[in-house]
């Protein structure tokens, strides 16, 4: 089945030609292939969306929460109607493998049935007074319009991730999709069109960063801005709306770290690590860029792990037996390539070579590296992997934790209690014993720490994130 050609902007509950300056194209990353051509969405058009979005979110935040309930319900039966639809989509202008697309799908699914609790926790607190004849009354409210920025890697749920939280919660959402992946936001438009959602309540607006990305964020009417994207990216977000005191959620980069210890069985370890490293290409903020080995199990981990990689299947991602798919575009085929390259001159061995086929990279594992090198500093975001050598644990647990980042990352040991103990002692918002480090339950925290982000998603979290709460005092006794 092909993905739906979507050529116009979603706002207000209609769909329209995009007003702005470019072009745009969607293109097969595999292939390379143009699956269609649509008109930016321009300045006007964002400014279209807010005015819509407030409009729709005086009534919106008014409902009952049985009523917001049951038209979030409606969104499951929306998403399984248009299950290959969204696996077309997926696939097509992502390049995602059977086993991403399925993640996409049943997450997606996972995120309504949570947020349809949503309604029923926007509770507050009765509080004392130190004042005779006072009450003290605090009230959760929504924001109001919430701006939501996706990214290309995980699209689909990485903006349900944001926008059903936001609009569970009673506010309104204008969502920018990545300008690789523009159809799965889109498709989320058609979910809730096909649900009969309120006009206006989400509005989608798909155009160049350059030409309307500041206004997203700049714009007057969001009082919240939910981006998910790179840190470089998420520092100017953040930047753009401190000046104008707005609440900000971020989700940055990673560089995470799995941790060997002497008793871990290798085995377990080694396949968990080729899903943390090379799940979709590598291309996960929460896959495991670097894997750090006590030196006793240093070569045997290294043995089995290439053993795991290399026979990991590479293709094309409508194959479903592939597990590797292509890389996003070739701007970043490039930086991987770059990456790869200078980690070799700076004296890390080669355990897996790998190559580039197309739009294909094959997975690179490297020996002997150290913080220091590129491959092991940066987030790749790509299928290349590097093994460092630890002393002791003292000493594995300081290099997991000289990065800037500190989003996600895995122990392995038979001892789940002295797992934990290790675990509390990685700077990083979330760590998993005998597990790999891409873990994302709805219902769970979810987020980083240093430059990994700022605010966590999911359950009370995202509640209290995408709401505000109010003062409200009554006095029942005249003070003056």
């Amino acid at each position: 089945m092909e993905m739906k050609k979507y050529t116009q902007q979603y706002i207000g509950g209609q769909w329209r030609d995009g007003q702005g300056k470019s072009e745009m194209t969607n293109t097969n990353p595999f292939t390379g292939d143009t699956l269609y051509t649509y008109r930016s969405a321009g300045e006007k058009d964002v400014d279209d969306a807010y005015q819509a979005a407030q409009e729709a979110q005086r009534d919106w935040a008014a409902k009952a929460p049985g009523e917001k309930q049951a038209m979030l319900e409606k969104l499951i039966g929306a998403i399984h109607e248009m299950k290959d639809d969204i696996y077309a989509c997926l696939v097509e202008e992502g390049g995602s493998t059977k086993p991403k697309a399925d993640f996409e799908f049943f997450t997606s699914i996972d995120i309504v049935k949570e947020a349809m609790q949503f309604p029923l926790m926007m509770d507050g607190r009765i509080m004392p007074s130190n004042i005779p004849g006072k009450e003290n009354y605090i009230f959760k409210s929504p924001r109001g319009v919430t701006g939501v920025i996706a990214p290309w890697n995980v699209p689909l749920v990485l903006a349900m991730r944001s926008v059903l939280p936001a609009v569970a919660t009673g506010n309104a959402v204008v969502l920018k999709p990545a300008t690789d992946t523009p159809g799965s936001a889109f498709l989320i438009a058609e979910m809730f069109e096909k649900a009969g959602m309120p006009k206006g309540l989400l509005n989608v607006v798909a155009g160049r960063g350059s030409e309307i990305g500041d206004l997203i964020v700049q714009h007057p009417i969001p009082q919240l801005i939910s981006f998910t994207g790179s840190t470089e990216v998420g520092k100017q977000i953040r930047k753009n709306a401190s000046g104008l005191i707005k609440e900000i959620s971020l989700e940055l980069g990673g560089n995470n770290a799995m941790v060997v210890l002497e008793d871990a069985d290798i085995e377990h370890a080694a396949k968990a690590a080729g899903f943390g490293a090379f799940f979709h290409q590598g291309q996960v903020c929460m896959a495991l860029n670097r894997i750090i080995v006590l030196d006793s199990v240093y070569d045997k981990f290294a043995q089995a792990f290439a053993e795991e990689a290399k026979h990991l299947p590479v293709g094309d991602p409508a194959d479903p037996d592939t597990f590797i798919g292509p890389i996003i575009n070739k701007g970043q085929i490039e930086q991987i390539e770059g990456y790869v390259k200078a980690t070799k001159d700076a004296g890390a061995k080669v355990l897996l070579e790998g190559k580039t086929e197309g739009r294909l990279v094959y997975p690179w594992l490297f020996t002997e590296a150290t913080n220091e090198m590129p491959a092991a500093k940066n987030e790749v975001f790509g299928p290349v992997c590097c093994l460092l050598r630890a002393k002791g644990e003292a000493e594995a647990i300081a290099l997991a934790n000289n990065t800037q980042y500190g989003l996600s990352g895995s122990v392995f040991t038979k001892d789940l209690y002295h797992g934990m103990q290790v675990a509390r002692q990685i700077e990083s918002g979330m760590v998993h014993v005998n597990d790999q480090s891409i873990n994302d339950e709805p219902h769970v925290m979810f987020g980083g720490e240093k430059q990994s982000g700022v605010g966590r998603f999911n359950a009370q979290w995202v509640v209290d994130k995408f709401t505000t709460e109010k003062w409200v005092s009554v006095q029942s006794e005249y003070r003056f």
